[in-house]
């Protein structure tokens, strides 16, 4: 069987997109599995890296016809597991919904597992997300423990954030990248975090920069993490790091996130803006 895809990426964070109506084939010919069933093998097999296309996460538009949202998406990452946001990945899913002609406006909203996430096309060809208000209490995110995690012979003071998935947040001045290959997956799998966790180490350059390397859940290292960007600002706003609007290097790009809540007035919207590129349209032969 062929199916038709394309490729994106968001700061080096790449996705695989395909179209509903080619899903569809492709959950008839896996004949008596669930959609979710096929969407978890879909999603393993197409983003490996070495025998397939490779992604670090499979995304398809789904139809909506609710008066909440204009439409809807399913995500889920390289090792076949549903998440319930990606920055990164909305960014790309706004120019290729858009460029489609799937919708006309440049402004819509999208039915996520996080809850209605509303990006908007700007006219220089960015994307800004508004990414919705960051989860704080730990039940919520969910979070169970103090916010100290020791690995091995170390001692991490942590900030866990939720923006929509969960985050454990670490300000160091060691080199963010060799933490993260370092410590990020036992923290991903800590049990202070029971959904598992993205993990994020920040090197804050100035009040309005910060430097950023992240270990995803489902996905282990990536050039970049929308959602962790977030979620980064808002850890460094609550402990007075930065001022509002943060330029946030990553591997792969830099993404603008502006954040206007403090200790005391939490309840504002998160705001992403980055790029979001093609890299290819293919056949693939299933």
């Amino acid at each position: 069987m062929k199916i038709k895809i394309t490729k994106m990426q968001g700061c080096g964070n790449d996705f695989v997109f395909m179209d509903y109506r080619e899903f569809r084939k492709v959950h008839e010919k896996f004949g008596n599995k669930t959609k979710e069933q096929t969407l978890s093998q879909l999603s393993k097999q197409i983003c490996d890296r070495h025998f397939a296309i490779g992604a670090d996460g499979l995304i398809i538009p789904f139809p909506y016809d609710k008066s909440d949202a204009d439409i809807a998406w399913q995500y889920y990452n390289s090792d076949g597991t549903s998440a319930q946001m990606c920055g990164n990945g909305m960014r790309c899913f706004a120019k290729y919904v858009y460029d489609k002609k799937l919708l006309k406006e440049t402004s819509f909203r999208v039915k996520t597992l996080a809850g209605i996430i509303k990006p908007s096309i700007l006219e220089d060809g960015r994307i800004r997300v508004n990414m919705g208000k960051p989860i704080l209490e730990d039940e919520k995110i969910p979070f169970k423990g103090n916010h100290e995690i020791k690995i091995n012979d170390r001692t991490f003071k942590i900030n866990p954030v939720s923006m929509g998935n969960p985050h454990c947040i670490i300000f160091t001045d060691e080199t963010p990248m060799d933490l993260a290959l370092k410590f990020g997956p036992a923290l991903e799998c800590h049990e202070y975090f029971p959904q598992k966790t993205n993990v994020e180490f920040v090197n804050v350059i100035s009040k309005n920069e910060v430097n950023l390397a992240v270990y995803e859940r489902g996905c282990g290292i990536t050039l970049a993490c929308g959602t962790g960007a977030c979620a980064t600002v808002v850890a460094a706003v609550l402990n007075n790091l930065t001022e509002h609007n943060v330029k946030v290097n990553l591997p792969g790009g830099v993404l603008n996130v502006e954040w206007q809540g403090s200790e005391g007035d939490t309840n504002h919207d998160v705001f992403m803006t980055g790029a979001a590129n093609y890299s290819f349209t293919a056949e693939y032969m299933l």
